[in-house]
């Protein structure tokens, strides 16, 4: 197995740890930094102060009190995270991410961004083999690219114009660890609808559907259920709004929840809390677009809906099954073996063993 040594930037609107659990992409680079050191290889993280990261060494290229200059004191739990890439606290996090890189760098590091576009000025300053490490955004940039979901590659290729494929450009799913989400109990009553409260991730069809049924909703997520500018009025009677949960409390109410909705009116580059709820051994209700046909499997891990009529039909069949521990095993089990870190870690060293190959014959080399 060949050893590399990564630089991987973390996050500048918020510090990189486990903690902030909804935000994705704090989460992939937690994980991912994980990953890879468990595989041998060599990670320095550069992110902000009160970062907790697996690496062999953890650069601060930002302090909170710059980071609260920039953005404020806000509730992250109640509000949506804040942060553009012009900003004052992202202008601090490139410049000294720059000086810290090209003060360890050496030949045939890897580069790893995770927020595409945002990270482009360190890319091109450090001059380093850099990576795109989890595509789930249209501002992509780099030569070499992994992206959340084959559905979401070709989105981006038919976005940017690219008419043909690239062999150095692959596809890893989203990334899990399995202890998170422990096989669940399945003894609740009620239906869950996880994610930010906007419009378009459908939290209103999840509201009708379970309204129908007479049946209970619990919504967790950053928002509220009456927004205006979002077009929400959701505060019915069945609903309850339990706000941002942690860790803990997301595995436990994913594990005895009917079922998951995921309605995404959106076209979805991967869908996390798909994946998260089959690892808890718990269904997803989803609509039939973006990458939920390769991570909601019918009948099998979930249900893909286009009507209104369809939604009900999978309700039922969701309650039908609750509690059969049959079901649910067999739903955890697929989510293990197709999500799990243990999955995807290996892809990435198939990956960046194909890259390697960059720096003697490129595509002819052979390892035979």
């Amino acid at each position: 197995m060949n050893q590399f040594r990564f630089h991987l930037l973390g996050l500048a609107h918020i510090p990189t740890r486990r903690e902030f659990q909804s935000c994705a992409y704090t989460q992939k680079v937690v994980k991912l930094a994980m990953m890879l050191k468990s595989l041998g290889h060599y990670v320095t993280c550069y992110g902000g102060e009160g970062s907790d990261v697996d690496c062999d060494e953890f650069v601060q290229v930002l302090s909170n009190a710059e980071r609260i200059a920039c953005y404020g004191e806000y509730d992250w739990k109640a509000e949506f995270f804040k942060h553009d890439p012009a900003d004052a606290a992202h202008q601090a996090f490139n410049r000294n991410a720059i000086a810290a890189i090209l003060e360890r760098a050496q030949q045939r590091d890897f580069l790893l961004c995770p927020m595409g576009n945002y990270d482009k000025p360190i890319a091109d300053a450090v001059g380093l083999m850099t990576v795109e490490s989890g595509i789930g955004y249209e501002g992509i940039f780099a030569k070499f690219k992994v992206f959340e979901s084959h559905y979401w590659q070709a989105h981006v290729y038919g976005l940017t114009g690219q008419r043909n494929g690239n062999f150095y450009d692959d596809v890893i799913w989203n990334y899990f660890d399995p202890d998170d989400f422990p096989q669940g109990m399945h003894k609740g009553d009620y239906f869950l609808f996880m994610g930010r409260l906007i419009s378009r991730k459908g939290l209103d069809i999840a509201v009708q559907v379970t309204r129908h049924l007479g049946v209970k909703l619990i919504v967790a997520g950053q928002g509220s259920l009456v927004n205006p500018a979002e077009n929400l009025k959701c505060d019915e009677p069945h609903v309850t709004h339990i706000g941002t949960v942690d860790a803990t409390q997301r595995a436990e109410l994913m594990g005895n929840a009917i079922a998951t909705f995921a309605p995404t009116l959106y076209l979805e580059p991967f869908g996390g809390v798909a994946a998260e709820s089959q690892l808890a051994g718990t269904p997803t209700i989803a609509t039939d677009w973006g990458s939920f046909p390769e991570i909601v499997e019918q009948d099998i891990t979930g249900w893909r809906c286009h009507t209104f009529q369809e939604f009900i039909n999978a309700s039922k069949r969701a309650v039908a099954h609750h509690g059969s521990s049959e079901w649910h095993n067999r739903i955890r089990a697929l989510a293990v073996q197709r999500f799990s870190m243990d999955t995807a870690k290996l892809k990435y060293q198939a990956y960046f063993d194909r890259l390697s190959d960059l720096w003697r014959n490129g595509w002819y080399e052979l390892n035979e």
